[in-house]
């Protein structure tokens, strides 16, 4: 089976090859059983940390190989991400075992606030990968047909023995970073607007139409099935029992070490809490 190895924006890709949606919302919402990925769904959680998983990704490709398995890794991660040390580690690893390994750089020109210009002298991301003797192409990445044409070529060479890809997205972040950013401080508004008309899902929409393949009719539909199934993943996610509050001490260690047996027992980190006797409140400790 193939795998999908993320950064913390590829919901579609998560969803499209089997995560139930309730788990990135409870991923989100602090939920540590969102990252407990079902079984069968070749799939590795949300990665926070910014390159970390490409190097997990080059493993799992690299244990494909070893054993003869005819199966493709795709990774994903930001324009910023190929400043990080972890990228050219994976890239060079990747390339000189030919490892079954797709790189997807979704290019969307800001690191946060650093525009791509500031962080990287590449002219383009996808040169970047010349360097490490891989197939690299540079692509509109709101241009659904254009990524799926380039990510297929890519995939086929790697199920193939042609070794690993890199692929660069060229695309924007119409919204803001976070909830905490506040992009109008550092984005210019005109270049803003100019992606805004090139938003992938409106491209999409006006390609299908004059194709005689989308109408009014099918959109007003399309948009009624979509809001049932985002309230039944929302009630999931909110409706799912709370969980134990041993398992924070329970699944991390094989053997629990004394000063956390401590904790788990009296669920207090200070010494008051954990030894009440030492003030006399020994009716404290039985409670």
């Amino acid at each position: 089976m193939d795998w999908l190895v993320p950064c913390y924006r590829e919901n579609a890709a998560l969803w499209m090859h089997g995560l139930p949606m309730h788990y990135v919302f409870l991923h989100w919402m602090g939920d540590e059983r969102g990252n407990q990925i079902p079984a069968g769904v070749n799939q590795l959680p949300l990665c926070i940390p910014i390159g970390t998983q490409m190097l997990h990704a080059m493993g799992i490709a690299w244990a494909h190989k070893m054993r003869k398995e005819p199966n493709v890794v795709l990774t994903y991660f930001g324009d910023g991400a190929t400043s990080e040390g972890d990228f050219h580690e994976a890239m060079n690893f990747a390339s000189v075992f030919q490892v079954p390994l797709v790189f997807i750089c979704q290019n969307n020109g800001w690191a946060i606030s650093m525009p791509r210009e500031s962080q990287s002298n590449s002219e383009t991301m996808a040169q970047k990968a010349i360097g490490y003797g891989m197939p690299t192409i540079q692509v509109d990445g709101n241009d659904l047909l254009a990524v799926y044409k380039a990510a297929k070529e890519a995939v086929d060479r790697a199920r193939g023995g042609g070794g690993p890809s890199f692929l660069e997205c060229v695309t924007y972040r119409l919204a803001d970073h976070t909830t905490a950013d506040d992009a109008t401080r550092y984005r210019p508004r005109e270049e803003l607007e100019a992606w805004v008309k090139r938003d992938p899902i409106i491209r999409l929409r006006k390609y299908l139409e004059n194709k005689k393949l989308w109408n009014d009719a099918k959109q007003e539909a399309l948009e009624e099935a979509a809001k049932q199934m985002v309230t039944e993943v929302i009630n999931a996610a909110e409706s799912i029992p709370a969980p134990n509050k041993d398992d924070i001490f329970d699944y991390t260690f094989a053997e629990l070490p004394k000063e956390l047996e401590i904790q788990k027992r009296t669920m207090r980190t200070h010494s008051l809490g954990q030894f009440p006797e030492q003030v006399g409140l020994k009716q404290a400790m039985k409670r």
